[in-house]
C-alpha cells in the first residue's frame, strides 16, 4: 500500500515509486539535475494552471446568471462547482491508461482535451452547454492531480522530496486563490467569456512546454527479481488492460472502505478542501455586500488565503525532509510520520473561520476578515499536503469541493456570516483529534486493516 503508483500522489516520506526500484542508465533519477527538476517545475506549473481553472470563472459567474437568467443561488455556485466534480471522474480514466501507457501520453491527450473543451466554456450560447463543457474540461484537468506527483516519485530520490512536494501542493492549494484575482479584473472589464481566454493562452504556453521538453518517466519494474515479491511482481505484468483498468477503479474504493485510516484522513481533508471552495465561491459577494468593494477590487481579498497557503508551503518545504530525519533517528520510519505538521497546524483551521465570519459580520475593517482568511489557507494547506499520498482522497475532496459550495449562499442567507462560519468551525473542531490519534495509533489501525483485508 506504500508504493507510489500511477495514480497516486507523493508526500514528503512517500516510499518507493517505480523510479525508486532500480538506478540504471535508463532510470530517470539518473537524468541530469536540470532534467529532473525540469520535470517538477513543469507539472507543477501545469497542475496550477489546472486548479487555477477551477476558480477563474468564479467572480464572472454572477454575469453569466445575469445573461442566461439564472436566479437560484446553488445553480450559481453550480456553474463554478461543477469542474470539481469532473476532478472526480477523471482520475477513474487517467489512472489507468498511466498504467498501460506510461505517464507522458496521457499529460498530452488530457492537455489537448482540456483545450477543447474550455474553447466549448468560452463559445458556449446556454446554461447546459457550459455545465457540460466545463464538467468535461474537470475531467481533463484532472491528469496532472492524479499522475503528477507520481512524476515527482520517479524523477526525485524520497529523501530529497520535501521541496519538489512543496512546488507541487502549490497547484492545488494557490491555484484556486489566484484563479479569481486574475478572473476578477478580467470578467469586469472584459466579461466573463474572457476569462476563459486568459486560461487558454497560460494553459496552451505551459502545454507547449510539455510537449516540447517533457520525457517518459514511469519505468516499469523488470518481471523477475530476486527477492520473494518477484511472484507477485510479475503477476501484474501479466494482466489484461481490462484487468488493469478494473483494478485501477477499484482500489481507491477498496482502501476507503477496508482501511479505516485512510477514510478518516481522507474524509477529514475533503471536508477542508469543501469549506476552502465554499469560501472561494462566496468571497466576491461577501466582500462586495459588506465593503462596497467592486467586482475587481473584491477579487484582491482573495490573497488572504493566499497568501496563508504560500506561508504554509514555505514552512514545509523547510522543514519536511528535517522532520523525516529526526523521525528516522527515532526509528519512527511509518507513512503516519507524515501526519505531525497536520496535527500541529489544523488546530488553525476553526480559528480562522471564527475569525472570518464574525469580523466580516461585524464590518470591521477589511483587513481583520482577510487575515482569518490568511490562517484558513495556513491550516488547509498542511490538511492537504499531509495527506496527499493517498489517491483515494482526490475522489472525496474534490466531491466534496464540487458539492459544499452549494450550501454557501443559503447558509449565510440563514444564519449569517458570524453564525455560518462558526457553523463550519465547530464542524472543523470535530476533525482536529484525527491526525493525533493517527499519529499515535495509526501503525496499529493499519496493521489490523492489512492483516484482516489484505495490503491494497
Amino acid at each position: 500500500m506504500n508504493n507510489v503508483s500511477p495514480n497516486e500522489q507523493p508526500s514528503e516520506d512517500c516510499e518507493n515509486g517505480p523510479a525508486d526500484q532500480g538506478t540504471s542508465v535508463n532510470s530517470p533519477l539518473q537524468w541530469s539535475q536540470s532534467k529532473r527538476v525540469g520535470h517538477v517545475v513543469l507539472v507543477s506549473i501545469l497542475t496550477l494552471v489546472m486548479n487555477l481553472s477551477s476558480t477563474i470563472f468564479a467572480p464572472g459567474a454572477k454575469f453569466f446568471a445575469e445573461e442566461y437568467g439564472i436566479t437560484n443561488p446553488s445553480v450559481k455556485s453550480l456553474v463554478v462547482s461543477i469542474y470539481m466534480l469532473g476532478l472526480v471522474c477523471g482520475p477513474l480514466i487517467v489512472a489507468p491508461m498511466s498504467e498501460l501507457y506510461g505517464r507522458l501520453m496521457p499529460y498530452h491527450v488530457s492537455n489537448l482535451i482540456f483545450f477543447g473543451f474550455t474553447i466549448g466554456c468560452a463559445k458556449s450560447t446556454s446554461t447546459g452547454m457550459f455545465l457540460a463543457f466545463r464538467f468535461l474540461a474537470g475531467c481533463a484537468g484532472s491528469a496532472p492531480l492524479t499522475i503528477g506527483g507520481g512524476t515527482i516519485a520517479d524523477v526525485i530520490p524520497k529523501e530529497q522530496r520535501g521541496v519538489a512536494m512543496g512546488m507541487f501542493s502549490l497547484g492545488p492549494t494557490l491555484g484556486p486563490s489566484l484563479g479569481p484575482i486574475i478572473g476578477g479584473f478580467v470578467a469586469q472589464y472584459k466579461g466573463w467569456r474572457w476569462t476563459f481566454w486568459v486560461l487558454l493562452i497560460l494553459h496552451g504556453t505551459v502545454s507547449l512546454a510539455c510537449l516540447v521538453f517533457m520525457r517518459e518517466t514511469f519505468t516499469k519494474s523488470p518481471p523477475a527479481a530476486p527477492s520473494s515479491l518477484s511472484e507477485k511482481q510479475a503477476t501484474p505484468a501479466k494482466e489484461s488492460p481490462a484487468h488493469i483498468f478494473l483494478r485501477a477503479l477499484l482500489t481507491p474504493i477498496k482502501l476507503l472502505i477496508f482501511h479505516p485510516a485512510a477514510l478518516l484522513t481522507s474524509v477529514a481533508v475533503a471536508y477542508a478542501f469543501g469549506l476552502t471552495f465554499l469560501l472561494l465561491t462566496t468571497f466576491s459577494g461577501v466582500f462586495q455586500k459588506q465593503y462596497g468593494f467592486s467586482l475587481g477590487i473584491s477579487s484582491l481579498c482573495y490573497l488572504g488565503m493566499g497568501s496563508g497557503m504560500l506561508i504554509a508551503v514555505i514552512i514545509f518545504s523547510l522543514s519536511s525532509d528535517k522532520l523525516q530525519e529526526w523521525h528516522r533517528r527515532r526509528n519512527f520510519n511509518e507513512p503516519e510520520n507524515r501526519l505531525a505538521l497536520m496535527a500541529i497546524f489544523c488546530p488553525i483551521l476553526p480559528v480562522g473561520y471564527f475569525w472570518y465570519g464574525w469580523s466580516a459580520d461585524k464590518v470591521t475593517h477589511w483587513i481583520v476578515p482577510i487575515i482569518g482568511t490568511s490562517l484558513i489557507g495556513l491550516g488547509t494547506l498542511f490538511t492537504l499536503v499531509t495527506a496527499s499520498a493517498l489517491a483515494a482522497n482526490t475522489i472525496l475532496r474534490s466531491i466534496a469541493a464540487g458539492l459544499l459550495p452549494l450550501a454557501g449562499q443559503p447558509l449565510y442567507d440563514k444564519l449569517g456570516l458570524g453564525w455560518g462560519n462558526s457553523l463550519l468551525g465547530f464542524l472543523a473542531l470535530l476533525f482536529m483529534p484525527v491526525p493525533w490519534l493517527l499519529y499515535r495509533y495509526g501503525k496499529q489501525l493499519r496493521e489490523w486493516s492489512e492483516a484482516k483485508h489484505g495490503d491494497l
